[in-house]
């Protein structure tokens, strides 16, 4: 019941923004041609994506309803069905123990809370009785390696750096190797943050891979990218140009509660079919949640009213 609280509200921006929309478009008397493209015209402004936005009108067009029928209960109907074709394949627990080392290389652009979410990462992890290890490899600001110092001192996590500007895939190279000598569940790797669009960047992000196969050929088990759902629809961009140099196990979706428009993780979700691992609803350290697509739709549909 706590953890729906908070991602209740951690949403209640875009459970608001949503309610109000739906609400001027049904509490108008008008015909059904016009009611279904107003809402057309309010999901795409809600960042939920054109082509997504076209199979859930379509989906009510097939319903056949009168001008009476097409009401706000039938037509959240719809879409509660619709977000849960998505979104409940998209649940994964990267949480919990497995039999051999994961090792978690973790990446998105500048600004998206990335180190931030590695040191909430950790805290479930170690309420899991997990043994964790980070890597400092984001070696261009030293404000970072102090950042995720603080973060693993906080949760009695261990780390390895090196100092600032020093090259991050030999921090990657040292942080797998102690994980793999002194037995640890998981190896998180922190890394700058970089503009998808800066070839140079990119290509290190390359090179902090093929380093880390020379101490683990399996390694990472899992690339996630931190992705800022205040962004909105250049989330997709960043999804589209990291995909180019490695194969993205999933997403992490933070400031969830800073924007009216969380609707995006609904589009990435359905174009992209990655897992999503956590949400961020918060900036308090318990506000990294597990992602949980029940509680995510009854959240975002729950219209800004506790349960």
């Amino acid at each position: 019941m706590q953890i729906f609280k908070k991602i209740t509200e951690g949403l209640r921006k875009t459970s608001k923004n949503f309610e109000s929309g739906l609400d001027n478009i049904f509490n108008k008397s008008k015909p059904s041609e016009e009611i279904l493209q107003d809402l057309e015209d309010f999901m795409i402004s809600s960042d939920i994506g054109i082509a997504l936005t076209e199979k859930i009108i379509a989906n009510v067009k097939n319903q056949k309803f009168s001008d009476k029928e097409l009401n706000k209960n039938n037509f959240i109907k719809i879409l509660k069905g619709e977000m849960l074709s998505i979104l409940k394949p998209a649940e994964r627990n990267i949480f919990n123990h497995q039999n051999s080392l994961q090792t978690i290389l973790v990446c998105g652009v500048n600004g998206t809370g990335k180190t931030t979410t590695i040191g909430k990462l950790c805290k479930i992890l170690k309420n899991n009785n997990s043994k964790v290890i980070v890597g400092a490899a984001d070696t261009f600001r030293a404000a970072a390696i102090e950042q995720i110092e603080n973060w693993c001192k906080k949760n009695n996590v261990d780390i390895e750096k090196s100092n600032p500007g020093s090259d991050p895939a030999s921090v990657a190279f040292k942080t797998i190797e102690k994980a793999k000598n002194n037995n640890y569940n998981f190896c998180i790797i922190d890394t700058a943050g970089r503009l998808h669009n800066k070839k140079n960047l990119m290509e290190e992000f390359s090179k902090i891979i093929r380093v880390i196969k020379k101490v683990d050929q399996q390694a990472p088990q899992k690339i996630i990218i931190v992705l800022d759902a205040t962004t909105g629809q250049n989330a997709l961009n960043q999804i589209e140009e990291f995909n180019k140099i490695c194969k993205l196990s999933g997403i992490i979706m933070t400031k969830l509660d800073g924007t009216a428009k969380g609707g995006v993780l609904l589009t990435i979700t359905e174009k992209y079919k990655l897992p999503i691992f956590a949400i961020g609803v918060g900036e308090q350290e318990d506000d990294l949640q597990p992602f949980n697509a029940d509680n995510f739709i009854e959240a975002f549909l729950n219209n800004g009213t506790d349960k």
